[in-house]
């Protein structure tokens, strides 16, 4: 009898990101977890150039994301604000497993990122290999 694969939202910054800033790490992250997690990429829906007006469709399905998901993969390089709703959403208010890589020394991260990530790797790379090692 064979389990579900664990569902993974890849939250991070996006607005005011250049292209490669936004896709270039969830692409790493999909090429290394295929197979074995599905990944819920917020890429996969073109909003650019309709941020304003699809304001409430972007929050929206960000969000069902995040429910649908059993953990969150977070990108925490840089101050996001919807970065940061999706990981108090996902880890108080649905009490799930979140967890970041950061570049940031431990006392430049942000003390609400600091509480409700579960955990706070260095890079991506060893983002992931905690993921593989405990989901």
């Amino acid at each position: 009898m064979g389990t579900n694969p664990k569902r993974i939202y890849l939250c991070g910054p996006i607005m005011d990101c250049e292209p490669g800033e936004t896709k270039d790490w969830r692409t790493r992250a999909k090429e290394r977890l295929a197979g074995r997690f599905i990944l819920l990429d917020p890429m996969r829906r073109n909003f650019r150039d309709h941020e304003i007006e699809s304001a409430n469709e972007v929050v929206e399905f960000d969000l069902q994301d995040v429910r649908d998901a059993e953990l969150l993969l977070v990108n925490y390089s840089k101050p996001s604000v919807g970065t940061s709703m999706e990981v108090f959403y996902a880890s108080h208010d649905l009490g799930k497993f979140v967890v970041a890589f950061s570049p940031l020394e431990y006392a430049k991260c942000s003390p609400w990122m600091v509480r409700f990530c579960t955990k706070i790797a260095p890079d991506l790379s060893s983002a992931l290999s905690y993921i593989e090692r405990h989901f």
